[in-house]
């Protein structure tokens, strides 16, 4: 494979359109994936993921289903959620339709001030914090969309027309299955409904970023999104077909994550693992590359504000059952996750006691 100087990297999608050799900063290490994934083939699922109905929550066995979904694969898929089937349509086809413009116009929102300064924000790929880092086989638009007073409306795409209504009532509309959803997992945790809830201040951000994922020839030495655990309390997640590619970590073991017509997954982010305790999972989860079909996906991640301290729920903790984490400022966690996220490891296991 090509051996070429490490430096910034093109879009993914400006190497597909010519690669003969994949550049090694994509290429898979030739020691195995720490978290365990030795091929990227997963194993035949022998317990499915939960599908959660939203709209029957707080019946008993939908409770115990979360609860199941929850404690041992720390995601779950939904029904009934609240989101119709064409706001799901726009708002993916809006970003599909971002990512076929020219190169010109995706650039107008690049996440390199000046070509060269990386921000989370904008249009682009990974940012490069070690030399030897692994890169990921995708493209990706990452924006800030709430609070609405912290949106900066300049790293948002101007074209097409449609893409700033849609993501915002995509927003607004997914802020309610939050609610629920977090209102369930403090009450099976039997804290107040609201503990969760009432964690968000008025500057807790709201994040989305778009995937997408070009075709590779050599799917086999390439991850689209590398293994990785979400920071954040509780992340959504939208696709836009039924190609299988995500894949999570449980005991050791990669499966496929099931794509399912007009549902919706939820996964678990590592700030909810710190204050349940350990008791709700945040997964370790990847992308795996496909050598003949794009796909995009639309993920939203709900964090904390930087200023507040976490740490397990004081009603969780007893004698038989001491703290699992320590304490930690949200600031003190997010300097450390992104570097953490280059090398393939969790900062999570730092915050352990």
């Amino acid at each position: 494979m090509a051996d070429e100087q490490w430096s910034v990297p093109k879009t993914v999608q400006e190497l597909a359109a010519g690669v003969n050799e994949l550049p090694s900063q994509y290429l898979l290490p030739e020691k195995k994936n720490r978290h365990g994934g030795r091929l990227l083939v997963a194993e035949e699922m022998l317990e499915s993921i939960p599908v959660i109905d939203l709209s029957r929550l707080p019946a008993a066995d939908e409770d115990d289903k979360l609860r199941a979904a929850l404690q041992s694969w720390g995601l779950f898929l939904v029904t009934n959620h609240g989101i119709e089937s064409s706001l799901m349509d726009d708002v993916m086809n809006a970003s599909k339709e971002f990512f076929h413009q020219p190169l010109e116009e995706k650039q107008k929102c690049s996440n390199l001030v000046d070509g060269k300064h990386f921000q989370v924000e904008g249009y682009g790929n990974d940012q490069i914090k070690i030399q030897n880092q692994t890169l990921d086989w995708s493209d990706r638009l990452h924006l800030r969309v709430g609070p609405e007073k912290e949106i900066n409306l300049a790293n948002w795409p101007k074209q097409p027309e449609s893409f700033r209504d849609v993501l915002q009532e995509y927003t607004s509309r997914s802020k309610r299955m939050k609610h629920i959803i977090l209102g369930a997992m403090a009450r099976l945790l039997e804290l107040d409904e609201e503990y969760f809830i009432s964690q968000f201040s008025e500057r807790a951000p709201t994040t989305v970023r778009i995937n997408h994922y070009v075709p590779c020839p050599r799917p086999d030495l390439v991850l689209g999104f590398k293994a990785h655990s979400d920071d954040g309390v509780l992340a959504t997640l939208l696709v836009d077909n039924d190609v299988a590619a995500l894949q999570v970590l449980r005991d050791g073991v990669w499966y496929d994550v099931p794509t399912n017509p007009r549902t919706l997954l939820v996964n678990v982010g590592d700030f909810m693992e710190i204050m349940s305790n350990g008791i709700f999972k945040s997964p370790v989860h990847r992308v795996v590359a496909n050598a003949e079909t794009e796909r995009s996906s639309l993920a939203m991640f709900y964090g904390l504000d930087t200023e507040k301290e976490i740490g397990p729920a004081a009603h969780l903790l007893h004698e038989n059952q001491p703290a699992r984490y320590r304490k930690v400022k949200i600031k003190d966690y997010m300097a450390g996750f992104y570097e953490h996220f280059a090398r393939g490891t969790r900062v999570l296991d730092t915050m352990k006691t």
